[in-house]
């Protein structure tokens, strides 16, 4: 997989931030609804005590005859037309208008506010057929009202009833009480208007007390009545909405909260709600951000309402409502809104519905928090973008350094070109530069791997051209002193063969030596002088000096290993060393390490920096001495490695003579003793 697709796969991880955070608000809209269903318990049983103290009047039971007021704000003009009552729109039709089963001829509408009842009934059978007062039993429209004040007002007189009957079409139609010719009633406002195929009366009375009852009859003068088959015994319950319990409920209500007050047959006599804090702005004031948090919070509702419980659907038809019965999640829907609601029931069977808008307990938990994944989607967004770009970037310069390297070795393995330094200080920048010195290694190698059979060939040449030599002279010989020349001719060619086959193998030998070596105690500063001693006596050529700490200089390890890393550096010292030249040999002491350092004058070290003088097959005699492979420093540098130490080399100037030191570091192990043994 690219590094561009790995950076593109944990940019999409970071997709777990909001997915996190659309747990942590299902979490808190399943603790903020349950927190506020309890205290819409308590509320509601609140509620209902209060409603059970302002509500008055029998209760309307399913099954009893009512007349529902609707509440309204308006005046309605009584005119005996429609254009101005509420809800009318461009056509009659659209009003809510309340009807009897099997008498549609005749429809009503019932409208109240704080000081007036409003009725419009139409009939729309025939035309208005008007009274005339000189042929009195000529038929006639007649409409008859009755109003039964509630039980607690029984005694101040009986149901009142009032005859309305008009001459001609138009307002100002007189209301007789009790049919009473002579008693016109004022309070009352009327108007009958003849439509032509149907006649529609409008009329306006003082409000009546809770708890009345209100009915009505229209009867044409020596027939039955058209719009009820019995008389109004007792009249239908007039059913309207308690303004007084509303603006007490309201006091008490919460933002988002509404509450509804029932009779036991669904009837709506009383509804309050608290409008949730108006926080809309105008759009064109809205920066990118909060447009941004506006649609996350959008989407954030949504989503907690497809993870929530499926609400209940309530429909209120005709002023009524019946809940059946509240689901165990308490979630209900209505107009369109998911509500919180609980209810509660009190004196006469009626009950209390008290709903909270779940999009007002979503924007406490979600404002905050909306904002939140809004940012943090932009966050994601640009860090997406950013690794993207970042991931392309990082792919061209490994192309680019993949060019390079391909560009400096050819498909036979030869090394072309050198790779550039890298500008940038960074990982791939140190790689590069790891190649670059790889390759200036390889390229060293690969000229010593090229020179090496030329090498090779030239240190086997005479040995091989001397042994043939002298077993051809040897078979022509006649003496046998001439013979025996020639044989040990051909024995010291056969041993210098040797000595460069055994120069090939010895690193590996030693390589293998280091699984059966066993280390013991003993005392550096002793084999350092022993071996100096032995190198001063065996080459009367160089000057040698040796430089010792005063105190013993106990180690762990393998001495003969380590005297045999003293032979190779001292010969390579002589191979460089003129004659006559100094050869330093300098034990150190730290409290970490010792340092063994081998000096030698007369000599410099390789210009080329991609040269690794402690590698295998590297030598830098070219020709100046016999039998040497390159191999010394490579073992200098193994047995230095087996005592857990390092090699290094350096020119130096010392004393005052200009020379190449080279210096082993071996550290002391904390079990080491500290006293030779």
């Amino acid at each position: 997989m690219s590094l561009k697709r790995q950076l593109f796969l944990a940019s999409v991880l970071m997709l777990l931030i909001p997915w996190a955070g659309l747990k942590f608000v299902l979490e808190l809209d399943n603790a903020l609804r349950a927190q506020a269903l309890q205290q819409l318990e308590e509320k509601g049983a609140r509620l209902a005590e209060l409603a059970g103290d302002l509500m008055l009047g029998v209760p309307v039971v399913d099954g009893a005859e009512a007349l529902y007021a609707a509440p309204t704000t308006q005046s309605p003009k009584v005119d005996g037309f429609t254009t101005t009552w509420p809800d009318f729109r461009d056509h009659e039709d659209q009003l809510p208008w309340q009807s009897r089963p099997g008498q549609d001829n005749l429809r009503w509408l019932a409208t109240s506010n704080d000081r007036h009842l409003y009725l419009l009934v139409q009939n729309r059978d025939q035309g208005l057929q008007p009274y005339n007062p000189s042929q009195p039993e000529h038929p006639h429209d007649r409409f008859k009202l009755v109003l039964q004040p509630p039980a607690s007002q029984l005694e101040s007189g009986l149901p009142r009833t009032w005859l309305i009957r008009t001459t001609a079409p138009g307002a100002n139609v007189p209301a007789l009480v009790d049919g009473d010719p002579n008693k016109p009633d004022r309070r009352l406002d009327v108007a009958w208007e003849d439509l032509g195929s149907r006649w529609q009366l409008e009329l306006r009375m003082p409000k009546p007390a809770p708890g009345s009852r209100l009915g009505f009859q229209a009867l044409q003068t020596g027939e039955q009545p058209v719009t009820q088959g019995t008389p109004i015994t007792p009249p239908p319950i007039l059913v309207q909405r308690n303004t007084g319990l509303e603006r007490a409920l309201e006091r008490q209500l919460s933002d988002g909260q509404q509450v509804t007050v029932l009779e036991p047959a669904g009837w709506v006599v009383a509804q309050s709600q608290a409008e949730s804090p108006n926080s809309t702005t105008d759009f064109d004031e809205l920066s990118a951000s909060q447009i941004l948090e506006q649609i996350t919070l959008n989407a954030l509702r949504s989503l907690v309402r497809l993870y929530q419980p499926q609400p209940k659907v309530l429909t209120e038809a005709h002023h009524q409502l019946h809940t059946g019965g509240l689901p165990e999640h308490h979630l209900v829907q209505q107009g369109g809104e998911v509500w919180l609601a609980t209810e509660h029931s009190f004196f006469g069977g009626r009950s209390l519905l008290l709903k909270q808008s779940m999009d007002q307990l979503l924007s406490v938990s979600g404002s905050a928090l909306g904002s939140v994944l809004a940012r943090s989607l932009l966050i994601i967004l640009a860090l997406t973008l950013a690794l993207l770009g970042y991931a392309s970037w990082l792919s061209w310069r490994i192309a680019r350094l993949q060019r390079l390297v391909s560009a400096s070795v050819d498909d036979d393995g030869r090394i072309l070109d050198t790779i550039p330094p890298a500008r940038s200080r960074d990982e791939l920048g140190q790689l590069q530069q790891h190649f670059g010195q790889m390759v200036s290694r390889l390229q060293s190698y690969n000229h010593y791997l090229e020179s090496f059979s030329r090498k090779l060939s030239h240190e086997l040449k005479t040995p091989v051209a001397v042994v043939r030599s002298s077993l051809e002279n040897l078979a022509h010989s006649h003496s046998e002193v001439e013979r025996q020349q020639y044989l040990e001719r051909a024995s010291s060619a056969a041993e210098r063969l040797r000595r460069i086959l055994h120069s090939m193998s010895e690193a590996a030998r030693l390589e293998q030596s280091f699984d059966q070596a066993d280390k013991e105690h003993f005392d550096l500063a002793e084999v350092v002088s022993q071996a100096s001693a032995a190198y001063q006596q065996l080459d009367p050529h160089h000057q040698y000096h040796c430089y010792l700490p005063d105190t013993a200089c106990p180690l762990l390890g393998s001495p003969e290993m380590l005297v045999q890393m003293l032979d190779k550096l001292v010969d390579n010292a002589q191979d460089f060393t003129p004659e006559g030249g100094a050869i330093e040999m300098r034990l150190e002491l730290d409290p970490e390490h010792y340092t063994i350092e081998v000096f030698n004058e007369g000599s410099s070290l390789p210009v080329n920096p991609g040269v690794d003088i402690f590698g295998a097959f590297v030598s830098q005699r070219e020709g100046k001495a016999e039998g040497h492979l390159g191999q010394g420093l490579l073992i200098v540098r193994l047995i230095a490695e087996f005592h857990s130490g390092r090699i290094d080399a350096q020119n130096q100037y010392l004393n005052g003579i200009d020379g190449v030191a080279f210096r082993a570091i071996i550290p002391r192990l904390p079990n080491e003793p500290r006293t030779a043994p």
